[in-house]
């Protein structure tokens, strides 16, 4: 009776949609062009054999041997397993997924051996980097969605995508055909691959998530056949969320999804896709922690590095006044709204088959959307010379706005000249209005219970995109005795314009705990009655700080080809390449010293906008052509062994921002390795070197923040990566990755004075060494399974010229997946059991080269203790 209840709403459902649809079905029916199997014959559309149109309840349904799955990213033939590919590729099904419960879309890559992953600012915004590549960034990496780019560029592509209920599966490349089947991919692609449409029979699930810190997600998917060729499937998800840290905000939003597929007598389809998301994301930069005489790094009394969070109430709105040619006199910063991203995504996928042996295909996607990021980044700017006591801040001999100029005088002197009647100098709550004056002495010093203040940059940054991308083109299979050839041709174009506003950022005075107080400070006479405030509303300065204002427009057509041959039933031969053409164009606002006058009205002793946007822009243009090729060679020695080795050339584009027209980066990678297959051991440990020439990227500048400073290096990474699944038992086994690699930089060059030694150093947040091991427990009955997992970080350093070294650390986590019946399953993810501490990068805002003062320095922690449960009901 249950079961029939529970049914009928998904037969109305289903009739319902049945006749919305079918209109759409029947135009798409009328297309001349169809696709002669699920497989992209390019490599870029979902794997041949996942056929799956559900979600995994439980984890424990993994594949006992992995290696002979077919994996399509990063091969073209359609026909390649892990163990006899040529290139180093992971697979990782919907159940690993949800044994790993990421808590963002970065963590997810944590399953891919090699890949660090710096999954500290939140649900977004995070930085990845693969092979000893540096990190604090997104390049050379890619990630797709069914086999497209989610992104031309490949940085900022979690903003736009985040994994849910809908993934059936995740496939990545590391190097190989990576730079020459997907642009700016060179060090890797990362696929996330969808379920496929019902053709059969109506499906649906539904996963309800809950977080120890306050999150909230409820997923949904439904899949149904309109008529035998014709099906279609809804998914995405709700959520409110808290974040991992402490904070007064929800921050709410939704993703959904929409695929319409037909299918055709000949074998092929045509698939429409829609994706909408709207949602808002915390967002986490640095904080301070202090630094005791052994060492050893600790939290701030009063904020928690594991659990704590500088914003809160107090940063949720400001009025900064903005550069006039901007053409807003203010322009609002609001914490509350974190990361705020709209986009929507349409895409068709098209395959004919010609004949027997030759298919058509072509892949079509456009993208328009923007992000809207309302983010504070404490000790940015001032550093950590701005991070001093409450006492030093009111004392004009040791305050460290003592430096900053007003107009030219010093900024004390200029509030001496305002408020002339001033005896001393005072703190005010922005909220309470309650004052602090400098004699207070004992008060200052109790503040929080450590008596600090610093100074922290609201940097508000707007980015519209609007990314148009293709890729054509046809396969030929060959067949002749022993020989077996997959040839692929086609053509890539991409269409990028964005346009930039990160102006109008300031700098305020806050204190040193959880959801932290702003504060103005004021003059105060002999009766410590308020004369004025020389701040606004807290605010210190105004004027640009980052990227400034710009907009560009990148132009890419690329040419590629990739052959896949096999001699017999053992010798694997593939070679590819792709030649690129871009353009690139970008207007960059002109910065300067603008004397024009913050409206009528503001408070403080600061009466300009500072150096901002100057009205005017500066445009540069450069083409670039550039050429990635790749070849490799496996031989299966035997059933159980097979060896392959491969060399690949590519490169990075650099796009266009206020970084300018640099040319592409090159990047060179070997590497060979060893495959083992059999039903206790399904290992790979492979080999690799990376070579890297003229790495281009951009940071802040303490010396001059309002202008991006422009770095190029190069660097050589020699590593070892280990990947091996042991299952000695029915009931337990036990999964390896780690990887072990030495990178050094080389030639390094600013394009501005930066003091420092690099050569020789290692790259900024790149650890030499990483590893995972998660035993796992299967229990009877296919009632689910237990398991552990613990990772290690080696040291890194968080800065090019390796002032400040971040100790190793380890993460031990536990879950759980529990079968309550064939339909319903329980999941449970406690991460980092321990609560320990751990750091992944410093203070990319103070310079090239850190340094801890006066017991201090600003970084990013780990999160600590939290747990995460799911159900997951099939109907």
């Amino acid at each position: 009776m249950a079961r029939a209840e529970a049914a009928a709403p998904v037969r109305r459902m289903t009739a319902a949609l049945k006749a919305s649809l079918l209109l759409g079905g029947a135009l798409v029916g009328s297309a001349a062009f169809a696709q002669t199997t699920p497989v992209d014959p390019a490599g870029q559309q979902g794997a041949g054999e996942v056929n799956a149109t559900q979600p995994a309840t439980s984890s424990a349904t993994d594949d006992a041997s992995p290696q002979n799955d077919i994996i399509v990213t990063g091969n073209t033939s359609g026909k390649r397993t892990l163990f006899d590919s040529s290139s180093n590729v992971t697979l990782a099904t919907a159940a690993d997924i949800l044994r790993k419960a990421p808590r963002s879309t970065a963590e997810t890559l944590e399953l891919v051996p090699g890949i660090f992953v710096e999954a500290t600012a939140g649900p977004i915004s995070n930085n990845y980097s693969v092979r000893g590549l540096r990190g604090g960034a997104q390049t050379f990496i890619t990630l797709e969605e069914d086999g497209m780019p989610i992104l031309y560029g490949g940085g900022g592509a979690d903003f736009y995508f985040q994994q849910d209920i809908t993934t059936a599966r995740l496939e990545a490349v590391e190097g190989g055909t990576s730079g020459v089947l997907a642009p700016n991919g060179a060090g890797a692609t990362i696929n996330f691959i969808s379920l496929k449409p019902s053709y059969d029979k109506a499906v649906a699930s539904a996963r309800f998530t809950g977080a120890t810190y306050g999150d909230l997600r409820a997923d949904g998917y439904f899949s149904a056949p309109i008529t035998d060729s014709l099906a279609f499937s809804v998914g995405g998800y709700i959520q409110s969320q808290k974040g991992v840290r402490r904070t007064p905000f929800s921050f709410n939003g939704y993703n959904f999804k929409a695929i319409l597929e037909k299918k055709f007598d000949d074998g092929g389809t045509i698939r429409l896709t829609y994706k909408r998301i709207d949602q808002s994301n915390p967002y986490y930069a640095d904080m301070p922690f202090q630094v005791g005489g052994n060492g050893d790094i600790n939290s701030i009394r009063g904020l928690d590095l594991k659990t704590g969070d500088v914003g809160g109430r107090y940063f949720s709105q400001f009025l900064v006044p903005d550069s006039p040619a901007t053409g807003n006199a203010l322009r609002t910063f609001s914490s509350n709204l974190g990361i705020k991203v709209k986009a929507n995504t349409y895409r068709i996928d098209i395959d004919k088959p010609v004949s027997q042996a030759v298919s058509l295909f072509a892949h079509l996607r456009y993208l328009d959307g923007s992000y809207d990021f309302n983010g504070i980044f404490p000790g940015s700017g001032a550093g950590t010379a701005g991070l001093t006591s409450a006492v030093n801040y009111l004392n004009p001999n040791t305050s460290p706005l003592a430096s900053v100029s007003v107009g030219g005088v010093p900024y004390f002197s200029a509030a001496a000249a305002v408020f002339p009647g001033a005896t001393q100098y005072g703190l005010r709550d922005i909220r309470t209005g309650a004052v602090i004056p400098a004699s207070a002495t004992g008060t200052l010093n109790g503040l929080n219970g450590n008596g600090l203040l610093q100074q922290t940059v609201l940097n508000h940054q707007y980015l519209s995109t609007k990314d148009f991308g293709a890729n054509v083109g046809g396969k030929w299979d060959v067949t002749s005795g022993a020989i077996n050839n997959s040839l692929t041709v086609g053509a890539m174009y991409y269409n990028v314009r964005r346009n930039n506003d990160q102006s109008a950022t300031a700098t305020v005075i806050n204190d040193v705990t959880n959801n932290s107080h702003v504060y103005d400070l004021v003059a105060l006479n002999g009766q410590n009655q308020v004369l004025g405030s020389l701040t606004n509303n807290g605010v210190v300065n105004y004027g640009n700080w980052g990227q400034g204002l710009f907009h560009d427009e990148v132009n890419s057509i690329a040419g590629y080809f990739n052959d896949e041959l096999r001699v017999g039933d053992n010798l694997h031969i593939d070679f590819g390449a792709r030649y690129e053409h871009e353009h690139v164009g970008v207007h960059i606002g002109d910065t300067a010293l603008v004397n024009a006058a913050v409206p009528m009205g503001t408070p403080g002793i600061v009466r300009d906008v500072g150096s901002t946007f100057a009205g005017t822009y500066s445009y540069q243009a450069a083409s670039y052509n550039k050429l990635a090729y790749t070849g490799g060679i496996n031989y299966t020695l035997t059933r159980h062994f097979s060896v392959y080795v491969r060399g690949a050339y590519g490169f990075q584009t650099n796009g266009g921002d206020t970084g300018g027209t640099h040319k592409p980066t090159a990047l060179t990678l070997y590497e060979g390795g060893v495959r083992y297959n059999s039903a206790l051991l399904n290992a790979s440990v492979i080999g690799f070197r990376t070579e890297i020439n003229d790495l281009s990227y951009q940071f802040i500048n303490p010396t001059n923040p309002a202008i991006q400073t422009n770095a190029v290096a190069n660097s050589r990474t020699n590593g070892v990566q280990v990947d091996a699944d042991i299952k000695p038992v029915s009931f337990f086994s036990l999964n390896v990755i780690g990887v072990y690699q030495d990178p050094k930089l080389t030639n390094l060059v600013f394009d501005a004075p930066i003091a420092g030694t690099y050569d020789g150093n290692t790259p900024e947040r790149t650890p030499k060494k990483l590893l995972t091991v998660t035993p796992s427990f299967i229990l009877p009955n296919g009632l689910g399974e237990i398991y552990g997992r613990w990772k290690y970080i080696g040291k890194i350093f968080a800065d090019s010229g390796n002032g400040i070294a971040l100790p190793a650390y380890s993460v031990f986590s536990v879950g759980a997946n529990f079968n309550l019946t064939s339909r319903v399953g329980i999941n449970v993810s406690v991460d980092n059991l321990t609560d320990a501490k751990g750091f992944t990068e410093g203070n990319p805002r103070q310079g090239q080269t850190q340094s801890i003062v006066g017991g201090y320095f600003y970084g990013r922690a780990i999160y600590g203790r939290n747990a995460v449960v799911s159900a997951t009901i099939k109907l």
